[in-house]
């Protein structure tokens, strides 16, 4: 009984260890040679955003958009605003149920376009 005690704690310790955040990591990088400002990344569902108001050239956020509340399909928007006033609106990825396929999404902005990058997911 003691075995199965110590063996039921263990499995639940390492649960809670390993347990998968519900959500996806994201990195914007500017590339460009200006500002970037109303930064926002979201899903389809728009539950929840991360906002930045201001990245500079050649800097880098990397933030975490939690998907717990999330129970559609859908896919991931990044909107940013460049220097001159231009609203720009880049997509793509894919979640189903709610969740994320993928661990990661690098955005990185150029001066004229937005290169996007996702965690290739292994089944």
């Amino acid at each position: 009984m003691k075995k199965l005690l110590a063996f039921t704690f263990i499995l639940t310790l390492s649960a809670c260890v390993f347990y998968k955040k519900d959500g996806i990591e994201v990195k914007i990088k500017n590339a460009s040679s200006e500002a970037i400002t109303n930064v926002e990344f979201t899903t389809t569902e728009k539950l929840d955003i991360i906002r930045i108001d201001r990245i500079e050239p050649n800097e880098s956020v990397t933030e975490f958009l939690s998907m717990r509340k999330n129970k559609t399909d859908g896919a991931y928007s990044l909107t940013f605003t460049r220097v001159d006033g231009k609203k720009e609106i880049s997509g793509g990825g894919y979640y189903t149920n709610g969740g994320s396929l993928d661990h990661w999404v690098d955005f990185i902005v150029e001066k004229d376009t937005t290169i996007v990058k996702f965690d290739a997911p292994i089944y």
